[in-house]
């Protein structure tokens, strides 16, 4: 089960104020969490079907038309990636963070850049694709 924690803003002032958040604890090790970000059935979920994830540097593409470039990758705590969704819209930023929480992982989720306008649907999408991501984390191999 894994249980939301925070979803929109934070009450503490940081670099990602006024963009879309999401906040998942997740009881499952950071290492079983990272797996499943990362593997190809996992960014399929979040990310978009046909996703595949590279180093820093490394493009990606997705079967909608969604692609993007890895701007960071730290193994087991971080993903940093572009995120070009239209061709007549400027690339927003995507970042993933992993930490210990307690017995299980902290995944947050922030996506820079969206215009006001469309962060609720934004919002939305992410909160379920990380849900979706959620379920498939216990079939990774707990580390």
């Amino acid at each position: 089960m894994t249980t939301p924690v925070q979803v929109g803003a934070d009450d503490t002032a940081t670099e990602h104020d006024q963009n879309v958040q999401v906040h998942l604890s997740l009881p499952a090790s950071v290492g079983a969490v990272w797996e499943a970000l990362v593997s190809p059935e996992g960014t399929a979920t979040w990310l978009g079907e046909g996703a595949v994830l590279g180093d820093k540097g490394q493009s990606y593409h997705c079967a909608d038309g969604t692609a993007g470039v890895v701007r960071s990758f730290h193994p087991l705590e971080q993903l940093r990636l572009s995120w070009h969704q239209q061709v007549d819209v400027e690339p927003s930023l995507i970042e993933v963070d992993l930490a210990v929480e307690g017995a299980g992982t902290s995944l947050r989720l922030w996506h820079d850049g969206v215009p006001v306008p469309e962060r609720p649907a934004m919002q939305k999408h992410w909160e379920q694709r990380l849900q979706a991501l959620a379920e498939i984390v216990p079939l990774h191999h707990q580390y």
